[in-house]
This record gives C-alpha cells, structure tokens and sequence, in this order.
C-alpha cells in the first residue's frame, strides 16, 4: 500500500490499517535502517498530563503549592498538603 505525503509533511493512515493495530490515537515513531517505523503507543491519560506537566517544569511540590493557596483563597484559612 502506498501512502501520500503532504506538503505538510502529514500522512493520513488508512482506518483499515490502523482497525488492525487497534486503533491508537498516538503512535511511536523511530527511523531504523532507513525506514520510518510507528509502533501503537497506548499513554494512560495521567501519564500524558505528567509528560506535560514535566515539560513545563512543574513538579509535584508546584502542584501542592498551588492547591493549598486555592484552599486557602477559598477558605481563608491555611492548608496543609501531605507530598
């Protein structure tokens, strides 16, 4: 089968083909002895806000920080955050 290559540099996947990989919504890619080769990647929800959280240099004290300032702000009253 051949695929087209836009000007975009995107490829549309034939759904006949991805139904037989079970359809993904995102793949891994990799160039292995000149040939572009993409694997089903199935990323748990949680694991694609920590990748993005990660990229954004956010950690999980950031995260406690500002979930015990929003109480506070809510509540008026400090709040504690276990880590």
């Amino acid at each position: 089968m051949r695929i087209k290559m836009t000007s975009r540099n995107q490829l549309t996947l034939p759904r006949s083909l991805t139904e037989q990989v079970g359809a993904p919504e995102c793949f891994e890619v990799e160039v292995r002895d000149g040939r572009i080769l993409l694997t089903p990647a199935h990323i748990q929800r949680g694991d694609s806000v920590r990748e993005r959280l990660e990229g954004l240099g956010i950690d999980g004290a950031d995260i406690g920080d500002a979930i015990a300032w929003a109480r506070q702000r809510r509540t008026g009253t400090p709040a504690t955050i276990k880590t």
